[in-house]
């Protein structure tokens, strides 16, 4: 199999995984503040709570190209600065740190200690450390176990010992953590279950007699040696462990948590043991058990406490009461255990408590949750259950205790922190009619679930929108004097005249400003100290403090078509092609420049930049012509109006604006001419600030509409609004610092300026036909907007009508009791009172049973509505697994709703009692579904498609046609193509392509004449495929469970073969190869991305970009394939991939090529999100890359940016 391929992929994360799998806190700054560090598949991201406005922002989020499988905090005594250890599937571990001046990561130590990858004896799995910060623990799941000191040398930087071993062979690891025992040797504790004897006892009485144990492994600071203190059984079923607070603090010792119980366990105190309370309804099974499957513990002053979280999201909060001596004082020795319910949240897979009074959730599914504490639960009247009425041996029954769920009392959610995990399935359509197409998800699991649209833009929050008394035609703010915070007037200009509004408590008319009401205006500024400046079609009004006026009026048969000011210089194109330059004098007065200059053709726009700090005027005035030029004249004075550079354009310049903004080339701030076209399109480029020329252009299209640009400030720095048939902000990201264009969500505005007011220190105006609207942005990390419908149970697959903006989901919930069975237990007569309530089961979750299954259709409307129109709940223990709309030709090719069932199903081991084919048609435009029949099939149809006026089926590894009959569906051909299962089906023309779980794909004909369904190519590999999608005729591309994307192609030959005229003999009586089809596909290209995709489809994504294959992945991710069209682009960034790989070495230790490589050698794909973080690296590195490349850094920089925004965002 050759390693190059003949086809080259680019592969970009357009939403990175939001899926947290573990969340840790700590001072990472080194200052008082607390921040958030969480792991997210192979990002690590550290966000900052902000306790004043309750919200959370991301700091820094960064790919380590490896997979983090665990991470910790850790101080050095007497340090106030925490570092991150990361435990990966590198084989090293990892100690970095958060340097906020920079907002980067720092790697200090790496130390290899075992292969790389994920397996069981290699250590990374857990990582427990000392709370003092003197040792940390990473073990692995089975036998080794590896001890690092931790310490500080003579210039107090952090150093790291060799590993000290504390292996035991045939022994598994099922929890570890750190004990807290102040200042004494540093104790480790572990559940661990020695498998030795289990292992050669065939009767299977060993594996029974199995027990688990609390293990103490102490690390002796003054011997340098890891021993094996105490050992004892615990409960059998213990999953997790809790650091019990020691020292000064506490007795110290750990929570076992097991099923059903909590027990209190140290090696020099009894045990105490507590049952989880259940929860108490007419719908709950009061002998399910509970586990605990997350926690957390708080320290404040002299006291600390538990959350515990059950399975259920019920949060119980664990004390313990220590024994007190005569005098009042806690002794250190434990009285008893005690536990009573707090509150219900979102499972979650990590959960924080800040100093501030927050509760961070990071949810298992769905959006993460950012609580506030109302109080702590001691004053409140539920019932607390201790260890005194519980036996302390894990062997011993007890009576189970109960408790009634009820809502938040003692948390309050104050932000909901979007996450699309799990990710289900997603479509690419253009509902609303706008430029660029949305996106449409369905993600999350249970009653949390939501269908979601996706749209590129930065949210915009809207202050005021008043009529105004006619439309005008521009809007200007301005201060009185240069000292003033805020601005004080908006000035309207209309084609009659201008309308003058102060700015306030409240917005109203003023006339004594001195400005010309009665002609229209061109421009608008404060000038010098104290002031103002109009420009009006006429002249120039120069508007002194004392409201004395100098007017400058135009020449005779001439008026003014285009102006431009800053607070030093005035700069106006008259309709004779001349133009006319000012500079105010030292007395504040305007002095024209004796000459005018002529231009060629007739002016459209002109900008003057701010005048820099320090200067005493902008050195450029940028002149844009008819004649599809823009020139840029120098302002010096030994060469005033000379010629520096001009510039060729593909049509005339609407709107021109020079302004400097940050710049990640030279790492500080660069003056960039910005150019908007009347054709639509924007450009940017440098502006020399010595020699005037320009250079490294980009270029973007903003819609139909000719581009106007003004200048703004959003988050304190300069940025730049452009305006065509929608609004685009462009401005520098504040990570990376590089250029980023982003549409606002908002309506299309006419013209816009900057606004800034007590109320909204950071606004914009616009007008919008007769509307004025006063607006803020307040982020700009996030540049993809959700919207959110609620869904019922977990959305398995959707589609789309193929007329109407509407989709049709089917959701189902394995376990969960469905509407008709929970209705009855209600309506039992023995119901207590209290136990009859039913709670919202967005908190609460549905009630669960064994067995059942609850599943639905939704019909949805994201467009119109923005709600679900229709439910349709199946009942009989049916669940969906599939759904297709299906046109019948026997029908006069109407097109009916076909959804896949399957009863009693049982998952694993898989089984099922019968599968049913439901078929719907539409009413009311696809609003209502109306029910026709079901046929029952034998096993439940993982796949549907339409097919040649016919419903194609997958039912088992049976590839089926059916037609629509008047009682039923008949089967009309029937063939067995794939060895295990059908998953999936794709068709063009009479080429089917069939997915199999775990066979990959094989490609069948159906041969008309014949009747026949003939397979003739298959795959080479056994791939576990979980989506597939034509890329053309001839290729297949697919994800598969183990979280790889691949692309296969037909040979040409066998292709042509198949599609011959006649029966298809020539194709049945081909020999087979190694029992499966005559012929097989080749490789064209493969990456892993590290997520399991569960969506794959060709696509366009952004106006006028060209198509590319979207995927989308199981933990939220969202990613493009965008395919190369030259050579010359593959070796360049080929070579830019093998720079960046070795000059910016993933900071986990992995490495790159072998980590894209986990199970297939990547072939044909370019890692984008590599290359993107060449704008990140020191300036002196880029220069470096840049001379190997023989490019110049500015030019990789827009190379690697085009491949971005040119089709995706």
């Amino acid at each position: 199999m050759a390693t190059t391929s003949s086809m080259f992929m680019y592969t970009l994360t357009i939403q990175p995984p939001s899926s947290i799998t573990q969340a840790i806190l700590g001072q990472f700054a080194g200052t008082k503040e607390q921040q958030i560090v969480t792991a997210s598949g192979s990002r690590l991201t550290i966000h900052r709570p902000d306790p004043t406005q309750g919200k959370i922002t991301t700091l820094l989020s960064q790919d380590v190209f490896g997979i983090i499988r665990t991470l910790a905090a850790f101080r050095l005594a007497g340090s106030n600065k925490d570092y991150i250890i990361i435990g990966s599937d590198s084989g090293r571990i990892t100690i970095i740190e958060y340097v906020a001046s920079q907002n980067r990561f720092n790697r200090l130590h790496l130390e290899t200690f075992g292969k790389s990858g994920i397996r069981r004896v290699i250590p990374g799995q857990y990582l427990a450390v000392d709370p003092k910060g003197r040792a940390c623990l990473i073990a692995s799941v089975e036998k080794n176990k590896l001890v690092y000191v931790l310490n500080r040398n003579a210039q107090a930087e952090l150093t790291i010992s060799s590993p000290l071993e504390a292996h035991k062979p045939q022994t598994l690891v099922f929890a570890l953590v750190g004990l807290d025992v102040g200042y004494e040797n540093p104790v480790f504790a572990a559940l661990e279950v020695d498998y030795t004897e289990s292992d050669q006892d065939p009767t299977g009485q060993a594996f029974e007699d199995i027990e688990k144990s609390l293990v103490y492994y102490e690390l002796d600071l003054g011997l340098n040696h890891v021993v094996r203190k105490w050992s004892d059984p615990v409960d059998r079923t213990a999953t997790m462990l809790f650091q019990v607070p020691g020292g000064a603090d506490g007795p110290s010792g750990v929570l076992v948590c097991g099923q059903d119980n909590i027990t209190y366990r140290h090696s020099n105190q009894d045990a105490f043991r507590v049952a989880i309370p259940r929860r108490r309804g007419a719908t709950e099974n009061p002998e399910r058990k509970r586990f605990i499957i997350s926690g957390v513990m708080h320290k404040m002053r002299g006291a600390f406490f538990f959350l515990l979280q059950s399975e259920d999201g019920d949060l119980f909060k664990v004390t313990l009461d220590m024994v007190e001596d005569e005098s009042g004082q806690p002794t250190g020795e434990v009285k008893k255990l005690k536990i009573k319910y707090f509150d219900t949240v979102p499972i979650a897979s990590s959960l924080c408590i800040l100093k501030s009074g927050f509760l961070f959730v990071a949810s298992e599914t769905g959006n993460h949750h950012f609580y506030q504490f109302e109080k702590l639960g001691d004053d409140d009247n539920e019932t607390e259950f201790d260890s005194d009425t519980f036996p302390a041996d894990p062997t011993e029954s007890y009576t189970p205790v109960y408790f009634h769920p009820r809502g938040a009392e003692n948390v309050n959610l104050v932000e909901s922190i979007d996450s699309m995990n799990p990710l289900l399935d997603c479509k690419v359509a253009n509902l609303t009619d706008e430029d660029a197409p949305q996106i449409y998800t369905i993600c999350g699991s249970g009653a949390r679930s939501t269908f979601r649209t996706i749209k590129h833009g930065l949210e915009v929050n809207d202050i005021v929108d008043s009529e105004l008394p006619s439309v005008p035609s521009a809007v200007w703010t301005t201060k009185i004097t240069r000292g003033d915070q805020y601005d004080a007037y908006i000035v309207l200009s209309f084609t009659n005249g201008t309308l003058v509004l102060s700015i306030g408590e409240t917005v109203e008319e003023v006339t004594d400003t001195g400005f010309l009401s009665s002609a229209p205006t061109l421009a608008v500024q404060q000038l010098g100290e104290d002031a103002l400046i109009q420009v009006h079609p006429k002249g120039i009004r120069h508007i002194r403090a004392d409201r004395r006026v100098n007017e400058w009026p135009a020449p005779q048969h001439r008026s003014i078509v285009a102006a431009t000011t800053n607070e030093r210089q005035v700069a106006v194109a008259l309709s004779s092609g001349e133009i006319v330059y000012f500079e105010m004098d030292s007395d504040g007065s305007l002095a024209e420049y004796d000459e005018k200059r002529e231009m060629s053709g007739t002016v459209t726009c002109l900008s003057l930049g701010e005048v820099p700090e320090g200067r005493v005027r902008s050195q450029f005035l940028a002149v844009g012509c008819d004649d599809s030029t823009v020139r840029i004249l120098s302002l010096d004075p030994d060469s005033t109006l000379e010629n520096k550079s001009v510039q060729a354009l593909t049509s005339a310049p609407s709107a021109l604006s020079i302004m400097a903004m940050a710049d990640s080339t030279s790492g500080g701030s660069t003056l960039y001419l910005h150019i908007g076209l009347y054709s639509g399109v924007y450009l940017r480029t440098v502006l020399d600030e010595v020699t005037g020329e320009l250079s490294d252009t980009r270029t973007r299209f903003l819609g139909p509409k000719p581009a106007k640009l003004f200048r703004v400030s959003v988050k304190g720095q300069p940025a730049v609004l452009a305006l065509s048939s929608r609004p685009w902000l462009g401005y520098s990201d504040p990570q990376t610092k590089g250029f980023m264009l982003t549409p606002l969500n908002y309506v299309g505005l006419e013209w816009g300026w900057n606004f800034s007011s007590e109320q909204c220190p950071e606004g914009m105006v616009g007008i919008q036909g007769q509307n004025l609207r006063i607006f803020s942005i307040e982020r700009l990390g996030n540049n993809l907007l959700q919207q959110s419908i609620p869904l019922t149970y977990t959305p398995r697959k959707f589609v789309r009508h193929p007329e109407q903006p509407l989709f049709y989901v089917i959701e189902s919930d394995n376990n969960t009791l469905s509407p008709s069975t929970k209705e009855r237990l209600l309506n039992d007569s023995t119901v207590v009172n209290g136990d009859g309530i039913v709670l919202p089961p967005q908190e609460f979750g549905f009630p669960r049973a064994q067995g059942h299954w609850a599943s639905c259709i939704h019909v949805v409307d994201p467009v119109n509505a923005k709600e679900t129109l229709q439910q349709i709940d199946l009942d009989s223990n049916e669940a969906a697994v599939s759904i297709s709309t299906v046109s019948f030709s026997s029908q006069d090719n109407e097109t009916f709703l076909v959804v896949g069932t399957g009863k009693d199903m049982v998952v694993s081991p898989r089984s099922f009692s019968a599968g049913f084919i439901h078929v719907y048609r539409f009413q009311e435009d696809g609003k209502e579904l109306e029910f026709i029949h079901k046929t029952k099939v034998e096993e439940p149809p993982l796949a549907l498609l339409g097919f040649q006026g016919r419903l194609l089926a997958g039912i088992g590894t049976d590839l089926r046609i059916f037609d629509l009959g008047m009682k039923q569906l008949l089967r009309k051909c029937q063939a067995q193509v794939v060895p295990n299962l059908i998953v999936g089906l794709q068709t063009q023309g009479s080429r089917i392509i069939v997915s199999d779980v775990q066979e990959s794909v094989v490609y069948v004909v159906y041969k008309y004449q014949e009747n026949r369904l003939i397979p003739f190519v298959d795959d080479v590999i056994a791939r576990w495929t979980t989506c597939t999608t034509m890329v053309d005729y001839e290729t297949v591309a697919g994800g598969d469970k183990f979280g790889n994307i691949w692309l296969l192609r037909c040979p040409q030959k066998s292709s042509e073969e198949a599609d011959e005229e006649g029966s298809g003999a020539h194709l049945i009586h081909e020999r087979q190869y190694l029992q499966g089809a005559p012929n097989r596909l080749a490789l064209m290209s493969h990456f892993f991305p590290q997520d399991v995709p569960t969506s794959l489809q060709k696509a366009q994504l952004v106006a006028g970009g060209r198509d590319v294959l979207l995927w989308s992945g199981l933990q939220g991710t969202l990613g493009i394939l965008i395919p190369f069209v030259s050579r010359e682009d593959v070796d360049f960034f080929q070579t830019l991939e093998q720079h960046l790989r070795s000059e910016d070495a993933p900071l986990a230790g992995r490495d790159h090529l072998i980590y894209r490589s986990y199970y297939v050698p990547v072939k044909g794909v370019i890692d984008g999100d590599l290359c993107e973080r060449y704008a990140l690296l020191p300036n002196d590195k880029k220069a470096m890359i840049a001379g190997e490349l023989d490019r110049s850094v500015r030019e990789i920089e827009r190379k690697i940016s085009d491949m971005r925004t040119r089709v995706g965002f």
